[in-house]
């Protein structure tokens, strides 16, 4: 078991670049990690990395080996999985995903219930705005809200979440308030946008009722974390586009006001992506099965409507 152990932190060393990186993805400290690499080294008597002050990178046997320990790796996922079938109790990590907002309002508050009804199942969560690649970072589950691109995925959709174009009482009254969505345009207003690469909101995509309206707004500041988005709105500096669960607290409370009520945004798709290698593995679609109805119903609350 330990070699298989060793293998998994070979295999994230050289796609992370770091036994630091590496050993931290799977859990393990820096030196349990580089412990792990030099055993494998030891066990197969070839270098498997070559390694500098400041950088390590796989040898030639190094990158062969890889491709085949990958290989390997998925072979004993898979004959686990096929194995958990057989098992009444299922068990071990659950790699998950989320955006930063949903994640915290509404994902991470669900997963104590699962995991009090599958104890010997764990939860390895990690938040982030950015878009993930799940195979390369072996995710088993990355929840989303938006339009998911990656067809070797499987998808299962949860529910659509309406957005809402927002902003402070206070800059309203400093820029006044748009009547159309054409005077969002030309730098008439601060529009604050959710920004990274492959980001999804460079533009904006409005209901009118002559059809769907895509803007290419533009504005003095963006970030690639919704919530600093939705602080910078608070603090009177600009309107921003935001999922309606996430800021409907600041528009009960008055600190944020909506904005263009007659041309709303295009609702996001809430959804979640595994991947179909995962789909024997029983915790995978238990865990699907139980945040898709828990979150369904949480949403459906009036606190985020």
């Amino acid at each position: 078991m330990q070699y298989i152990e060793s293998l998994r932190v070979f295999v994230r060393v050289v796609e992370l670049g770091s036994i630091t990186s590496g050993g931290r993805d799977l859990r393990l400290t820096p030196a349990v990690a580089s412990k792990r690499i030099k055993e494998l080294e030891a066990r197969l008597g070839v270098r498997l990395f070559n390694r500098t002050t400041r950088s390590i990178t796989p040898t030639e046997v190094g990158r062969v080996f890889y491709e085949q320990a990958k290989s390997v790796l998925a072979s004993v996922d898979e004959a686990e999985a096929v194995v958990a079938n057989f098992s009444e109790t299922p068990r071990g990590a659950l790699r998950v995903t989320a955006p930063l907002g949903l994640g915290r309002r509404v994902i991470a508050p669900l997963v104590p219930a699962f995991t009090e009804k599958y104890p010997e199942v764990q939860v390895q969560m990690r938040l982030s705005d950015r878009l993930v690649d799940m195979l390369a970072e072996r995710l088993d589950v990355a929840f989303f809200l938006g339009v998911p691109k990656d067809s070797n995925l499987k998808l299962r959709h949860i529910c659509d979440c309406p957005r809402v174009l927002c902003a402070a009482p206070s800059y309203l009254e400093r820029h006044g308030t748009p009547d159309t969505p054409e005077d969002l345009l030309g730098g008439r207003h601060n529009c604050l946008l959710l920004r990274y690469p492959r980001s999804p909101e460079y533009f904006w995509q409005l209901k009118t009722a002559t059809g769907l309206r895509r803007l290419e707004v533009g504005g003095r500041f963006d970030a690639d974390d919704g919530d600093v988005l939705t602080g910078w709105a608070l603090e009177g500096q600009g309107i921003v586009n935001r999922p309606r669960l996430e800021v409907a607290q600041h528009l009960r409370s008055g600190a944020l006001v909506e904005v263009l009520p007659q041309t709303p945004p295009l609702p996001s798709t809430f959804g979640c992506l595994f991947p179909h290698r995962k789909l024997q593995d029983p915790k995978i679609r238990l865990f699907v099965d139980h945040m898709a109805e828990a979150a369904r119903e949480v949403i459906a609350r009036p606190e985020f409507r």
